[in-house]
């Protein structure tokens, strides 16, 4: 019985994990490292050809995103998630490959001109919808067994529609052990979906620790906190438009402009339209609608029950296509757009910031985490003009974020699902949290339970019969070479730089010139921008 770590170990994304145990070899997820990370991740210790199964805690890029590429390699084996799990995966894989294509294609025509080498996407669409018939859709709760010795179930975990939990039974040479994969755990009293759903004995766990060391700000009632300011936004002749996550997000947003609805919250337009556009979000509200009975909490059953749905209501408009999308801008009323990507960095979502950002009377309303370096923190951030497909524009619109809302556990809700376990619990393992974040959440953990527990490196590997690790790694630094070509360009453009600083000290140096002269030093530079804002 043997667990080895590969991918989200001292990193937030990127989640693997490889158990050897009962004749089998399980990836419990094969997740795609998203953004900049710190570490190397080992290489799997045996091929991909040899993976019998894959256990997928949810459908997250981060924790499944590199299914295609090992199917690409050769892996054959079945993935087994839950059922809304897998009808997620059909929608979240075959946009990945899309963006895989495109930006391939997008490199390698840079590529033909400069004479380089061109290089193939990641995996291909034929990947993504070959991996996609090895699924096998399971039940919370029900007990499979995948070989003599080797059962597994999944739990509700309350992150997302249908993420899950794993418990791993194992019986091998007369030992028996149990291992539990966390998957990331969600947050209590979400709108729509179950709260995480607690287990109570493991000797072993593998846990996610994303929000380790923070704690959630109370959200108050975000009912009357959206309403508020879609109500006063449209009473002034304004567009509210929301940049929401195309999965999870999106759909909390409309349960809660239900809500809106049903109460007649919003007075100065009663009958608001709403534009949901994203053809990704389209297509998991039509998941989240298909009456997920065992995904959804006590009072979304019960909407369903008496044939509400939660994600529906008058003035609701999909939009699908791309005219669908330009003409949402070409429509003068007041309205409520919701659109991806949720940080702004890519999708539709850039195109309603373009037609609204410079009005005063519309808002762009916030309800989901920005990371650092995104269009959206800078917005939030106080940033006063932004760039958008070549066209400098200045921000105007007011600017609001709700606070409270997310989908991951803080340190809280982390000790309290790793606090459910009885005192038989050997040894606890932190991954899925940053570098500093990890170790300390660990620390945090065997002083509060008295437990083991240990952030471990990627390669790192560990007897689950003898208790005790056989290979200890170290992180390995990504090393980032600067090619001498990369410094003498790094080189040129701090010149650049230098000469705008230049620039501006010439232009105050001239304040209280003649007009005359002032506005042929305007009309210049203009020009000289003109030629090379490109």
């Amino acid at each position: 019985m043997k667990l080895t770590f590969i991918g989200a170990d001292h990193e937030v994304t990127g989640s693997c994990h490889l158990l050897e145990a009962c004749g089998l070899n399980v990836l419990v997820d094969c997740g795609m490292e998203q953004g900049v990370n710190k570490f190397e991740n080992a290489e799997l210790p045996i091929s991909y050809a040899d993976v019998d199964y894959v256990l997928a805690t949810h459908s997250h890029i981060d924790h499944v995103g590199m299914l295609p590429f090992i199917y690409a390699k050769g892996f054959r084996g079945q993935v087994l998630a839950t059922r809304a799990t897998a009808d997620l995966c059909e929608i979240m894989l075959k946009d990945c490959a899309h963006i895989q294509e495109s930006e391939a294609e997008w490199k390698n025509r840079k590529a033909r001109r400069a004479g380089r080498q061109e290089e193939p996407p990641i995996y291909t669409m034929n990947d993504a919808e070959g991996v996609l018939e090895h699924f096998v859709p399971c039940d919370y709760g029900h007990t499979i067994r995948l070989a003599e010795g080797f059962e597994v179930r999944f739990t509700d975990v309350g992150h997302l529609l249908g993420s899950a939990s794993i418990e791993i039974w194992m019986t091998e040479g007369g030992c028996s052990k149990k291992i539990v994969f966390s998957g990331d755990i969600g947050n209590e009293k979400k709108p729509l979906i179950r709260s995480p759903q607690y287990i109570f004995q493991a000797d072993y766990v593998v846990m996610e620790s994303t929000y380790g060391g923070r704690f959630h700000k109370s959200g108050g009632d975000h009912v009357e906190e959206f309403a508020r300011i879609i109500d006063e936004t449209l009473a002034i002749g304004g567009n509210v438009v929301i940049p929401a996550f195309a999965v999870g997000r999106t759909q909390e947003v409309l349960n809660y402009i239900r809500v809106i609805k049903e109460r007649g919250l919003v007075k100065s337009l009663p009958d608001f339209e709403v534009y949901l556009d994203s053809p990704m979000a389209v297509e998991a509200t039509a998941v989240f609608k298909e009456n997920r009975m065992d995904c959804y909490n006590e009072e979304t059953r019960a909407l369903v029950k008496k044939g509400i749905s939660p994600l529906s209501f008058p003035g609701l408009r999909l939009s699908v296509t791309s005219n669908d999308s330009i003409a949402i801008n070409f429509d003068t009323k007041p309205k409520v757009i919701i659109s991806a990507a949720g940080m702004c960095d890519a999708g539709r979502i850039r195109h309603h910031l373009k037609h609204n950002l410079w009005r005063p009377e519309s808002t762009i309303l916030f309800a989901g985490y920005q990371a650092v370096g995104t269009l959206g923190r800078s917005i939030i951030d106080g940033r006063e003009e932004v760039k958008l497909f070549g066209e400098s524009i200045e921000v105007r619109a007011r600017i609001e974020k709700i606070e409270g809302i997310s989908g991951h556990a803080d340190e809280a809700g982390l000790l309290k699902w790793v606090g459910s376990f009885m005192s038989d619990l050997q040894q606890v393992f932190v991954v899925h949290g940053d570098d500093e974040v990890c170790d300390q959440f660990a620390a945090t953990v065997k002083d509060t339970f008295g437990i083991e527990a240990i952030a471990p490196y990627s390669g790192t590997s560990y007897d689950l019969e003898k208790g005790c690790f056989i290979t200890v790694a170290k992180g390995i630094p990504i090393r980032r070479e600067t090619s001498e070509k990369t410094k003498k360009a790094a080189g040129v453009f701090a010149r650049l730089l230098a000469a705008g600083d230049r620039l501006r000290k010439v232009i105050m140096h001239n304040e209280g010139g003649a007009n005359k002269d002032l506005a042929k030093f305007a009309d210049q530079i203009n020009s000289l921008c003109d030629k090379w804002d490109r």
